[in-house]
């Protein structure tokens, strides 16, 4: 068997990992190289290889210092990185854990300028067409900046100056460090539910990058994109450039040139008035030669000598118009009288009591009519039921019976012969006095020929 002891892998890397925290050169290096691979998780901890030409070391830096960065980490960026060197046990490797990085050439603030300015020019927030116009009389004028510098005093003075008619309502903001941006923000936002404003200067003085650069925070630029009200930035000094002014509707160089962008000159509205006036009173004054010269031409006119003769011809109408009315009238009259006096006859013709009396001649002759009618009718026939009960009173059977003859029945059935009834046949007589009853004895029947 051998005698060697053999370790645990986690016992090794233990064992390695005490080394590379008892080293003290690896607890704060400085080392230059090429992003590799970079990889921002959701928790904010960022992924990355830094290699050279000739090696590479796996890194990673944490959320805490990852949010430091004014720039965004992007592979293929030569960058500064200061931190340590130690063991990653579960995978087994050493790597390299940044507590700062810096563009390596190029500034820090500069690069997340370049940065934010390319993103936000490629989602559109700098096209003109988003830019809205500035008015050009403001009834009420927001201003956020610091109620304490140097701006705000420029700005109120130049619009006191320019124009003091308006109102100026202002905002106050922090305007440099690290809360700057959200204070900025912040009044922006009230601005904009202020109701009223009419146009809003976002700025500050002159300072370094590092003074201005929460002009350049995101936030701030998507604040001023976002905003109703339309924005002037008025930030440092002419040769300051700041996200805040591309994404601006107005840029300013200086708070003061703000205020005069933001207004009218109160001197220049003056010799506009002025210049206004002047010409009214020109072309008032023209209009009013002109139109004297145009009476003095019709006072002096033939026709004006002798204004009888212009309405002389209407008169003239008049007058013939008139005499053609009356004869008109008097025609018209006549006509109508005459359909007056034909209309009145034919209504007695259509009377309706002349009607009624020829309808009455006509009922009356036709009921003389029907009456005759009836009457002979009548005559006739009762002269032929006279005849007729004449004619029946001598055939009456009644009238021969009471001469003594009678009528046999032998069930209900008139008998006519010897050979309708048999001995034994109860028979009905009926006499012109009443009837009898009687059976037959004996039936004899005459001989033929008697």
């Amino acid at each position: 068997m051998s005698s060697h002891t053999y370790l645990t892998v986690k016992a090794l890397t233990k064992y390695i990992k005490r080394k590379f925290d008892a080293d003290t050169h690896l607890r704060d290096v400085y080392v230059k190289g090429e992003l590799s691979n970079v990889k921002v998780h959701s928790s904010g901890h960022i992924y990355f290889t830094l290699k050279d030409d000739a090696a590479r070391v796996t890194s990673v830096m944490f959320a805490m210092n990852a949010k430091t960065l004014k720039f965004t980490p992007e592979s293929g960026m030569n960058v500064l990185v200061r931190g340590d060197i130690n063991v990653f046990e579960a995978a087994g490797q050493y790597q390299l854990y940044a507590a700062s990085m810096q563009p390596d050439g190029i500034g820090e603030l500069f690069l997340a300028f370049e940065q934010l300015k390319k993103k936000l020019e490629q989602e559109g927030l700098f096209h003109p067409a988003r830019k809205k116009p500035i008015p050009t009389f403001p009834k009420k004028i927001g201003v956020v900046t610091s109620k304490t510098g140097a701006a705000i005093r420029d700005i109120l003075t130049t619009l006191e100056r320019r124009y003091p008619i308006s109102e100026v309502v202002v905002f106050p903001s922090i305007v440099q460090g690290p809360q700057a941006a959200p204070s900025i923000v912040k009044s922006i936002e009230q601005a904009n539910g202020f109701g009223d404003i009419d146009v809003l200067i976002v700025g500050r003085g002159g300072g370094s990058i590092e003074d201005l650069w929460a002009f350049n925070e995101e936030i701030v630029a998507r604040a001023i994109a976002n905003s109703h009200v339309p924005i002037i930035s008025a930030v440092g000094h002419e040769t300051d450039t700041t996200i805040a002014d591309f994404v601006s509707d107005l840029r300013a160089p200086t708070p003061t040139a703000a205020a005069e962008m933001a207004v009218p000159s109160k001197e220049n509205l003056m010799k506009n008035i002025l210049s206004y006036q002047s010409a009214s009173l020109h072309f008032v004054s023209k209009k009013l030669a002109d139109e004297k010269n145009r009476y003095k031409r019709a006072i002096e006119s033939p026709v004006m000598a002798t204004p009888e003769k212009l309405y002389r011809p209407f008169i003239e109408r008049y007058v013939r118009a008139e005499q053609q009315l009356q004869r008109e009238t008097s025609r018209l009259y006549r006509e109508k009288g005459r359909h007056f006096a034909q209309l009145q006859n034919r209504f007695i013709q259509l009377s309706p009591q002349k009607v009624i009396d020829q309808h009455h001649k006509s009922v009356h002759s036709i009921t003389n009519q029907l009456n005759q009618v009836v009457l002979s009718t009548f005559e006739k026939h009762r002269q032929q039921f006279i005849g007729s009960l004449r004619t029946l009173e001598a055939l009456n059977p009644l009238k021969i019976m009471d001469r003594g003859y009678n009528i046999t029945y032998k069930d209900d059935k008139l008998v006519k012969s010897v050979d309708d009834v048999q001995q034994g046949d109860s028979i009905f007589v009926t006499l012109s006095d009443g009837r009898i009853e009687a059976i037959v004895q004996q039936v004899e029947m005459k001989e033929r020929g008697d």
